[in-house]
């Protein structure tokens, strides 16, 4: 954890949380840095707690900002087990407050049992609001029974209602940059594939539906991809490959 000079309190959370979005070079550095930062802050007075942040989305969930690998670990007992206080939390949007893991059986024994031999004995769990963009959870772990009572249960909760919007900006920019990603692979490959149409139009003097069914047989029966296919007839083309061509079955090959 990072010490608490590193946070000062003269910054408001909003400042220091955008602050961190500004100093990490990555999302998931992000994710952790805040992961430590929400544990310091909530836990206050010096007090150690382990923290991790919960993402529900597509149906999946997963731990994406750990203060410690230990804080990882007790959440994904959770993603075993599928059913947990911050799962319960996230799916819900509501508060849900373990004062002692000893005493604890909503979730049946194994999860309290699973978490306990971590040494841990109370958990608090505070959803974020995303509005939409999915569902996460803020899970607050300490060796302490009854840690979260009172002012930490209120301190927590008031946390993540002023870092929500900065999380959702976050789940939103990683979003986006996952489908960026997947509509350029997306893109590159249609150009590929429309250039290679134009070639084996050129070479074989037919239209383009004639084109494409030569391309996806040519596919279909050598068991390749129709990218790979229409990669390889554009670089033969360029000649940076050995040439190849295309063409419909009975016609002689030329050159």
């Amino acid at each position: 954890m990072l010490p608490p000079q590193e946070y000062p309190g003269s910054v408001s959370t909003v400042d220091q949380v955008q602050n961190l979005i500004l100093d990490s070079t990555d999302f998931e550095e992000f994710l952790n840095e805040l992961a430590r930062f929400s544990a310091h802050q909530v836990a206050g007075g010096g007090d150690d707690a382990l923290c991790g942040i919960t993402l529900l989305r597509d149906r999946k969930a997963a731990t994406i900002g750990w203060s410690s690998d230990s804080a990882r670990e007790v959440d994904e007992i959770q993603y075993r087990l599928s059913q947990g206080p911050c799962l319960t939390a996230a799916q819900e949007e509501r508060e849900v407050y373990v004062p002692d893991l000893f005493e604890e059986d909503r979730w049946g024994p194994d999860y309290a049992t699973a978490v306990a031999s971590h040494g841990l004995r109370s958990v608090l769990s505070v959803p974020f609001h995303l509005q939409g963009e999915a569902q996460a959870a803020l899970n607050l772990y300490s060796d302490a029974p009854h840690k979260f009572d009172g002012d930490v249960a209120a301190r927590a909760r008031d946390f993540t209602r002023q870092i929500s919007q900065a999380l959702r900006m976050a789940v939103r920019f990683s979003l986006h940059a996952d489908s960026a990603t997947n509509l350029r692979a997306t893109l590159e490959s249609r150009t590929v594939i429309d250039m290679a149409i134009g070639i084996v139009m050129a070479q074989n003097r037919c239209n383009q539906e004639t084109a494409v069914r030569i391309l996806t047989d040519a596919s279909s029966n050598g068991n390749v991809k129709l990218r790979d296919i229409a990669t390889s007839l554009v670089r033969s083309v360029g000649g940076t490959a050995s040439r190849t061509h295309f063409e419909e079955p009975g016609q002689q090959a030329t050159g």
